[in-house]
């Protein structure tokens, strides 16, 4: 990869005591130029236990939500002339080891937002839930209908883009609505919309049953990740 082409990887992360340590153990060197935790108010050790691990380590005082953390990750790529960001999750799903494989098509000058999915060639999950397999899948059916984007995995918040992408300014992202699970499914759509080169690799998702798999409500949470479809399809909201 280019030595000029800087990269960053946010992670947004409540609660993730033990978890993101192991996360951030498993980095190897050179993966990135930097990489980022910002932690969304934790009760716990979550940031210390980052920061021991090397992590540069962004605070919000209260729980703003994940939308909200992972901006303050980006605001602070962009402050600081990071040319691509990584975005995964705190709790150890994600594989650090594939974040070449999402950055090397920025690098290429191939596209301008890569999505992760574990869907693509083939299902790339260890211990999925039966009840996350079939929504992750339907969700996925209602962005392709609603974006014409061939999406095989639109909920996987493992993903790359240029910084030119959060840049443009017709993608809002510092909009209140976006503070929780809302960002992450406006982003990609928006890129989507606005012409931004997208395209999909295949990355693994592992599920920690014994520690929890996720910390979304159902129906309230679940509408969340929904309605950014709706509003912009709609043309509620930009």
């Amino acid at each position: 990869m280019d030595t000029n082409f800087r990269t960053a990887c946010v992670i947004p992360a409540l609660d993730e005591q033990g978890k993101i340590g192991r996360l951030l153990e498993r980095f190897s060197t050179g993966a990135v130029d930097e990489v980022i935790v910002v932690d969304d108010g934790s009760r716990d050790a979550t940031a210390a236990e980052a920061r021991d691990a090397g992590a540069t380590v962004l605070s919000h005082v209260r729980q703003r939500g994940v939308g909200a953390a992972i901006r303050t990750g980006i605001d602070y790529a962009l402050e600081n002339g990071f040319d691509a960001v990584v975005v995964m999750g705190g709790d150890d799903q994600d594989d650090p080891a594939e974040i070449r494989g999402l950055l090397d098509p920025l690098a290429r000058g191939e596209a301008d937002f890569v999505q992760g999915s574990r869907r693509l060639n083939g299902r790339r999950t260890i211990d999925m839930p039966l009840f996350r397999r079939v929504t992750t899948k339907v969700y996925s059916l209602g962005f392709r209908l609603a974006t014409g984007f061939r999406s095989t995995d639109a909920t996987n918040g493992f993903r790359a883009f240029s910084t030119a992408v959060p840049r443009d300014p017709r993608i809002r992202l510092h909009q209140d609505w976006l503070d929780t699970y809302e960002l992450e499914p406006y982003l990609l759509f928006q890129a989507i919309r606005c012409d931004w080169r997208v395209v999909e690799v295949p990355v693994t998702k592992r599920y920690h049953r014994d520690l929890g798999y996720t910390k979304m409500l159902p129906g309230r949470d679940w509408w969340r990740i929904l309605r950014p479809i709706v509003f912009l399809r709609l043309g509620l909201r930009s």
